[in-house]
């Protein structure tokens, strides 16, 4: 009996022979494996590799030197899959790369000085002109109000910045690798996958219609906790001269 990983895995190898894109292949198991599916990220590997001709679903054997050794072509895959998806979990990254969760923990904080900062991959240590970009981006007038939002491709689009421009509106602008200054990584993300944990759905539609439910959900009190938060993490940005202030308890400021 296939495992429900393997399971799935033949699922997207039925589908490439179906002439499917990988797109439709992820939707179509997220539909049918809900919160189970696997990562977008997984499906992807998966459907390359069985375009490329792979026959097997299962594991790749373990044979030779363990695949759970620091090895520079395992620092290098690690390195590769994380520049293509930082919000990938330690497990996720494992199961891609066939090698142990604790080796994968140590590539990424040994190897490529990386850790976990509101769930996305980030440097662990900053450079002093990073910290100083940082601690820059705090600088407001009194009584004044600015735009706050991150790096997120959707914001940086050339028609955004223009409808910006052109209606006067002030913003501040967002330091790289800095997810525990921005909104939608400590606030918005996280109470939205809490509230969808645990929970099977459907279809994709289903899964957008309570996401969106959620979203319409945020009250006025809410958002005036957010911005709270965000003014505190700032501040203590600031005054650590640009370090990083994931792992305080801010909650309770």
């Amino acid at each position: 009996m296939l495992s429900a990983n393997a399971e799935q895995r033949a699922n997207i190898k039925f589908l490439t022979k179906l002439g499917k894109s990988a797109t439709e292949t992820y939707n179509l198991l997220t539909e049918v494996y809900g919160d189970q599916c696997l990562s977008r990220t997984q499906v992807f590997e998966w459907f390359k590799k069985f375009m490329e001709g792979r026959k097997n679903v299962g594991n790749d054997p373990k044979s030779g030197r363990p695949p759970t050794a620091k090895t520079p072509e395992n620092v290098e895959k690690v390195a590769r899959i994380v520049r293509r998806d930082r919000r990938l979990s330690i497990r996720a990254i494992s199961e891609l790369t066939n090698i142990n969760k604790e080796s994968v923990r140590q590539i990424l904080h040994d190897d490529l000085g990386m850790k976990k900062v509101c769930a996305k991959v980030v440097p662990k240590i900053l450079t002093p002109q990073q910290k100083e970009h940082r601690v820059n981006c705090y600088m407001w007038k009194n009584a004044s109000w600015v735009l706050h939002h991150d790096n997120a491709p959707a914001h940086n689009a050339l028609s955004v910045k223009r409808y910006l421009a052109k209606n006067n509106i002030p913003v501040m602008e967002h330091p790289p690798y800095s997810p525990d200054l921005a909104p939608c990584d400590f606030f918005l993300f996280p109470k939205i996958k809490s509230a969808l944990k645990g929970t099977r759905f459907e279809s994709v539609d289903a899964v957008k219609a309570k996401a969106t439910q959620l979203l319409k959900s945020i009250t006025q009190d809410d958002l005036q906790h957010c911005f709270q938060q965000w003014k505190i993490r700032m501040e203590r940005c600031r005054d650590r001269g640009g370090d990083y202030i994931e792992g305080d308890n801010i909650s309770n400021v």
